[in-house]
């Protein structure tokens, strides 16, 4: 026995468990880049429709509709010298930026206020407050255009880019209230019990503490109401003709009885 405890150990027996270490670090390796290159994969598959989208806009007319597709061909601005140097794409573009700022700049004033009073100074049926803003959004628009389309021919807004306004704002108020509460809601209470110790008014509160802090939640949530306002389409096609029409219907012009130009 004594003999046997004494003698020493055979450097395989000691290396052994070094050299079987490295194994799972590699094995973590390979799958993280596969991982990776599959993550790339997809990314790519799904870019793949916006893609050819792009590159079909270099083509011209004939290349863009041949079947099989033409994947060699020679790059042309034609198709955008034609949108560009149409008389009617410079108001058609006016009236999308003065809606989407205008409603973006009026959700934002509406929304940050709401969200702060449902967030950081609750009050009784709150979630019922929640829920409704939140309800707004499950109605079809296609149910509420023969009403909206009634009253703004009674009040005399139909082709007015002030009744876009006006619904762009609606449209988008309930999803900004929800997502700014979001962002209130990470706010630590102790900064606002500092900002009211020192004395500061609510509204400087708000102004010098709450808004730098929330600043890329105010960012996020104006970049949405951009996306949705910038992109509307069906309170555009009914109640707009030819002063107050947006981009949206302007690029539906470009689909005729012979095809999509």
């Amino acid at each position: 026995m004594t003999a046997l405890a004494d003698a020493p150990r055979t450097p395989s027996a000691t290396a052994s468990p070094a050299a079987a270490a490295p194994r799972p670090r590699s094995r973590g390796r390979a799958t993280g880049t596969f991982l990776t290159v599959l993550t790339w994969a997809v990314g790519l598959l799904f870019f793949a429709p916006v893609a050819w989208m792009v590159l079909t806009s270099f083509k011209q007319e004939s290349q863009a509709a041949s079947n099989p597709p033409t994947f060699f061909f020679t790059p042309t601005l034609e198709q955008y010298a034609s949108i560009v140097g149409s008389a009617q794409a410079g108001s058609y573009l006016l009236n999308s930026v003065i809606a989407t700022v205008c409603s973006t700049l009026l959700v934002l004033v509406l929304a940050v206020p709401a969200a702060y009073a449902v967030s950081i100074r609750p009050v009784k049926r709150t979630q019922d407050v929640l829920f409704f803003f939140i309800s707004t959004k499950m109605l079809p628009i296609v149910a509420v255009i023969m009403p909206i389309y009634v009253i703004a021919g009674q009040i005399r807004m139909l082709d007015n880019i002030a009744t876009l306004i006006v619904l762009y704002t609606a449209m988008n108020l309930p999803i900004a209230v929800w997502m700014m509460r979001s962002f209130f809601l990470e706010v630590p209470g102790e900064v606002l019990e500092a900002a009211s110790i020192d004395g500061a008014s609510l509204l400087r509160t708000m102004r010098t503490v709450l808004l730098p802090m929330v600043a890329p939640g105010v960012a996020a949530t104006a970049l949405i109401c951009v996306i949705f306002a910038w992109n509307e389409f069906f309170f555009a096609l009914n109640l707009t003709a030819a002063n107050a029409a947006t981009v949206p219907i302007f690029l539906m012009s470009t689909m005729t009885s012979e095809g999509l130009f």
